[in-house]
């Protein structure tokens, strides 16, 4: 069947939907002049329901221990040239009462699967930093846990957990995760909605052999999951990994895709990552302006930052560290928004 593309637009924004074939159409046949179209719709939608505000959170990087061996991530178990640390508890909670001076009210704790960091020691943490930080959230990104175990976080005090669910396609995830399995962390994601979290998924743009019909798979799986946040962004090679020659995601394909996140999803926390920064010095302002409202500067020690090693090329200073504040803010405002230090929960989201 053949489609009007700007007739698919507006369906898309003013119903939040369009079927595979629709959305396959779609990212077939996208010129630039309905390109910019759909950008303006997506922008459009960013502004009825967030204005023209960008959260900033506190990112700490808690470990760069990780039990898993999944292909392009530079944590990876066999990465045996990774840059390996861990934070104590003290330390992370060091640079959680250094952010909160700062004024961020949103904590994101991120870190390889590490299991030093056991039930017992994160609900601790937790309730240190709600205690010390009363008024601000606390978000996990630790991977795959149990049922038991993420209802133990979310009563102690967190209220957001980031879970990317990397592909929606059964074989290109094996490929990507060796030992792991696909239909456990779609599940894991439908745990931590259903136990009250502002839940985070996500894709990875333009990894090898990627076709528009598993970036379909993608969307349709994030419009049926519902989740509060979505974290997407360009794949971006490391040098110790089996994917280290492999072409990386480009800037034009995450931008699309931040713009049909934000039609099919309108109350969605979108960041614009800093793997985009990182393919693009403009890319967080260009992220911006198709739908994209949430940064995450560092708060991690400085000593560590670089050993986080996800990828090449990754950016952890100057307009990534929390430190440059100012600065942040001003580009923020330079390209046209408001940066807001606030929790800034989802529209949608109660807590239970």
């Amino acid at each position: 069947m053949v489609y009007n593309l700007k007739n698919l637009i507006d369906k898309l924004y003013q119903e939040s939907s369009l079927t595979s074939q629709e959305l396959t159409f779609l990212l077939k046949n996208l010129d630039e002049e309905n390109k910019k179209y759909l950008f303006q719709k997506s922008y459009s939608r960013r502004l009825e329901n967030y204005g023209n505000t960008v959260f900033l959170r506190g990112l700490i990087e808690i470990s760069s221990y990780c039990k898993m061996d999944c292909n392009y991530c530079g944590l990876r178990r066999s990465n045996k040239d990774a840059q390996r640390y861990r934070l104590t508890p003290e330390e992370i909670l060091e640079c959680c009462l250094k952010g909160y001076r700062l004024g961020f009210r949103t904590f994101v704790l991120q870190g390889g699967e590490d299991s030093w960091f056991t039930d017992e020691r994160l609900v601790e943490l937790i309730k240190k930093i709600r205690e010390a930080c009363p008024d601000a959230a606390v978000t996990l990104s630790l991977g795959e846990r149990s049922p038991e175990s993420y209802q133990k976080l979310y009563s102690a005090g967190a209220d957001r957990y980031l879970l990317r669910h990397e592909t929606a396609d059964g074989e290109l995830y094996s490929s990507l995760h060796p030992g792991m399995d696909f239909q456990h962390r779609r599940q894991c994601l439908k745990t931590l909605k259903e136990i009250g979290f502002q839940t985070g998924a996500g894709f990875l743009i333009g990894l090898p052999d990627l076709k528009i019909e598993d970036y379909v798979k993608d969307l349709l799986f994030l419009k049926e999951l519902n989740p509060h946040m979505v974290g997407l962004g360009p794949f971006i090679p490391q040098k110790n990994t089996p994917m280290k020659d492999e072409k990386r995601g480009d800037v034009e394909t995450t931008l699309v895709m931040l713009a049909l996140v934000r039609l099919l999803l309108p109350h969605v926390l979108l960041p614009a990552t800093t793997a985009l920064g990182t393919i693009d010095p403009q890319g967080r302002e260009k992220g911006f302006r198709v739908g994209a409202n949430v940064i995450m500067p560092n708060l991690s020690p400085f000593e560590n930052r670089a050993k986080y090693a996800l990828y090449d090329g990754k950016k952890f200073q100057n307009d990534e560290a929390a430190e440059e504040l100012k600065k942040i803010k001003e580009n923020i405002a330079a390209a046209g928004f408001l940066a807001v230090m606030e929790r800034g929960d989802n529209i949608s989201w109660k807590r239970k």
